[in-house]
């Protein structure tokens, strides 16, 4: 039997752990996309929480990402406490503005920092290892914090989208300014 399953790469940064998404995270997955607070700003998601059935057709979506594009969204794992945080990653599905750099966080763990922290490994991933020339972030306007992040991990803002039917604003860097700051 012939297998083209992709090696998806785990990265470590001082506090998290990216890994792939494992079946045991759909609990987790599903708690995160059932919580309105962490899906207010989110384009495509909706004002109702998501139910079990959609979070597994969506992990398994973000799974089979990595197979069709060679990159995608990791589970942000706490190292100390193994606790699920979240997901960091890449979106670039056929039609997609560009390649996009996203993150979504449980409440519990807003606040301390990780989705910068994540975020911030996850470009210099994009950059290096997958030599991209341009990453992107679509921020939902009034979502002050994933700005704040935006603006930490060296993106810039370049302007406003439509994006699924909604305004969005399009933060983004490219290669040789990252490289060149490093």
């Amino acid at each position: 039997m012939e297998t083209n399953a992709l090696e998806i790469p785990t990265l470590d940064t001082e506090r998290l752990r990216l890994r792939a998404f494992r079946r045991s995270d759909i609990e987790e997955y599903a708690a995160l996309n059932a919580d309105p607070e962490v899906l207010r700003y989110l384009n495509g998601a909706g004002a109702e929480p998501w139910d079990r059935g959609r979070s597994w057709r969506h992990m398994a979506f973000l799974m089979g990402h990595w197979q069709l594009g060679g990159s995608g969204m990791w589970v942000v794992e706490h190292r100390e406490t193994g606790g699920f945080v979240g997901t960091i990653g890449f979106a670039a599905p056929d039609g997609w503005p560009g390649f996009e750099l996203g993150w979504t966080l449980a409440r519990r763990w807003w606040g301390h920092g990780y989705a910068t922290e994540g975020a911030r490994k996850a470009l210099a991933y994009a950059f290096t290892a997958l030599e991209k020339d341009r990453v992107i972030s679509l921020i939902h306007p009034e979502n002050l914090a994933s700005v704040r992040v935006a603006e930490r991990i060296g993106e810039t803002l370049e302007g406003r989208i439509s994006h699924l039917g909604r305004e969005m604003l399009c933060y983004g860097l490219d290669r040789e300014t990252y490289l060149g700051d490093e």
